[in-house]
């Protein structure tokens, strides 16, 4: 299994350390922070969607060369949703199946089906980010710590949030060059104009689980691929990362939809 961290201005893989403790019980478990983010290299560039998408391309074919043979199943997280089905789409060999949690472009029902490889980039926001001095700027006061647990809050749609990954986002936000792939993700760089085509072409089984709270539980848009036969729906009451708030309901969600993969298979 890889496992893919979200994006945000204090992203990493410790978003993902509830499902990698579970799931290393039974299976061969990866992750990695993606580039600009936690223990990658943070250079000072642009981050883009292909940036992101071959750092997980690159990943995973190099999980391939340790594990011939074996299928691999791909885990996203709210924005890595899009880069993973990105993958998916432009090499079915990648992964065997999907789980996508909380995954981005289906907020309303507005349609996102730009030109392939296209993103929703505000270049005159992009260039006020990046004045001189501004971004750093911003990014500092967008990870003081109070800031940070704010936003957690709204992401879990409480205040009970998990106390180490927000001791986590404090200090990986004070490494050099922190700022630079949060300034891509408030400019919208990295989200994608086509999503919606690309979450149309996937042909692999898929199983979303999303919350009900916080700021991230608008899923109208799901109704586009509900009816999919390859497509699977879980809500979960909880917030955009529920794992954390409901481990057990999560791991059952996951259990009974591959009980009914390996039933479809015999």
């Amino acid at each position: 299994m890889l496992l893919v961290h979200t994006v945000n201005a204090a992203a990493s893989a410790a978003e993902v350390r509830p499902l990698f403790e579970e799931l290393q019980q039974h299976h061969t478990v990866y992750t990695f922070d993606l580039p600009g983010y936690g223990l990658s290299e943070r250079q000072a560039v642009r981050y883009t969607i292909r940036i992101m998408t071959d750092s997980i391309k690159s990943v995973v074919q190099w999980i391939q060369s340790k594990h011939p043979g074996e299928r691999i199943w791909g885990f996203g997280t709210s924005l890595s949703c899009e880069f993973v089905a990105r993958c998916a789409v432009e090499d079915p060999h990648l992964f065997s199946a999907l789980t996508l949690v909380s995954p981005t472009g289906f907020r309303g029902l507005k349609s996102y089906r730009g030109e392939p490889g296209s993103s929703r980039y505000v270049s005159w926001l992009d260039a006020i980010l990046r004045g001189p001095g501004w971004g750093g700027f911003l990014f500092r006061q967008l990870t003081r710590p109070k800031v940070i647990r704010y936003f957690l809050e709204r992401t879990w749609g409480s205040k009970n949030i998990d106390e180490v990954l927000w001791q986590y986002d404090v200090l990986t936000t004070r490494q050099p060059n922190a700022e630079y792939a949060p300034l891509s993700f408030l400019s919208a760089a990295l989200f994608s104009a086509d999503i919606h085509t690309l979450y149309d072409q996937l042909q692999l089984p898929v199983l979303v689980i999303h919350g009900t709270k916080g700021d991230f539980k608008d899923f109208r848009g799901m109704g586009m691929v509900a009816n999919k036969a390859n497509w699977s729906i879980q809500v979960i009451d909880g917030g955009a990362m529920v794992y954390f708030e409901k481990p057990k309901e999560f791991f059952d969600a996951i259990d009974s939809w591959t009980l009914k993969l390996a039933q479809k298979d015999q």
